[in-house]
């Protein structure tokens, strides 16, 4: 088959689509992207056409991604990242500021900080990367990126960088509707203790694992464990079903499904299940371009 004569999704459309998978709102997307919703609908619209698939179920009131469009959220996540790295690559690296930002979190969802990265988007000699915190750190090593927003410092590479704390990051409880623990205002985990954590591997994050297992253990009942599906929105998806609970950032918990409800934690449990949020640079660090943007990430006078 001769690949250059496909009909392919262009750029644009991936981009317009995973901006209504990760809202699940087109007024929100088109928002995000600065662009009118008609725009965008037209873009999702030909994207389908392309794929000869629905990739969204949609109604006056919800979106939802459809079997085929939950798998094209990976494939599109990868390609345009790929894509995003090859463009820094060709760029001059003494004017041009490389940023990443955890995936973990939706920072347009977060006043603290989103207004402060807007403000380094504004210059167009910028490029971000939307990687989970172990990559963005891996790709600041091999001076792949030159700032990365990220969630917990990593202690094993504490010689190599120098991170600088931004912002707490409250953790909110997914869980069924339909459970007695979603009638309170906050809940705790013994509310709920009936139902099994959807829970990750340690090698994934290893700071904020070891600081949730820690509150974990001084719970007066053993917490059940189920594993966490690669897909947030399989996920919530199950919870919604009854299946199961999650600890989410606030700043993710933007799916609305008939069957789930997220709920803020009690005092106790919120002071310990968190994610401190740091900007970190590589430790030689000295060009003024990144040096720059991160003393406008921590409100500080640039060189």
């Amino acid at each position: 088959m001769d690949n250059l004569r496909s009909k392919l999704p262009s750029i644009k459309q991936l981009q317009c689509f995973l901006a209504v998978a990760q809202e699940l709102n087109f007024r929100r997307a088109a928002e995000r992207l600065h662009m009118t919703q008609p725009p965008l609908t037209r873009h999702i619209k030909c994207l389908e056409e392309t794929l000869g698939c629905d990739l969204f179920t949609r109604n006056t009131h919800k979106v939802h991604l459809t079997d085929n469009g939950l798998m094209l959220v990976k494939k599109a996540t990868y390609l345009i990242n790929e894509l995003t790295l090859f463009m820094d690559k060709i760029k001059n690296e003494e004017t041009y500021l490389r940023i990443g930002l955890t995936s973990t979190l939706n920072f347009n969802n977060i006043p603290e900080l989103s207004n402060k990265i807007k403000a380094l988007m504004t210059g167009g000699e910028i490029g971000t990367s939307h990687l989970v915190s172990s990559q963005l750190l891996r790709f600041l090593s091999k001076e792949k990126i030159d700032l990365v927003v990220i969630g917990e410092q990593s202690l094993h590479n504490k010689h190599d960088f120098q991170f600088y704390w931004l912002y707490r990051e409250p953790l909110l409880l997914a869980l069924p509707s339909s459970h007695p623990g979603s009638l309170k205002e906050k809940v705790s985990l013994t509310d709920v203790a009936d139902l099994s954590l959807f829970w990750f591997s340690r090698n994934a994050n290893p700071v904020f694992y070891d600081k949730c297992e820690s509150y974990f253990q001084q719970l007066p009942f053993l917490l059940k464990r189920c594993q966490e599906p690669d897909d947030s929105l399989v996920m919530l998806s199950s919870i919604a079903r009854g299946k199961g609970m999650a600890l989410m950032p606030r700043s993710m918990c933007i799916s609305n499904q008939k069957g789930l409800c997220y709920r803020e934690l009690d005092k106790v449990a919120a002071q310990s299940l968190n994610i401190d949020i740091y900007a970190a640079i590589r430790k030689n660090e000295s060009r003024e371009v990144v040096i720059n943007g991160l003393n406008r990430l921590l409100n500080e006078k640039e060189v």
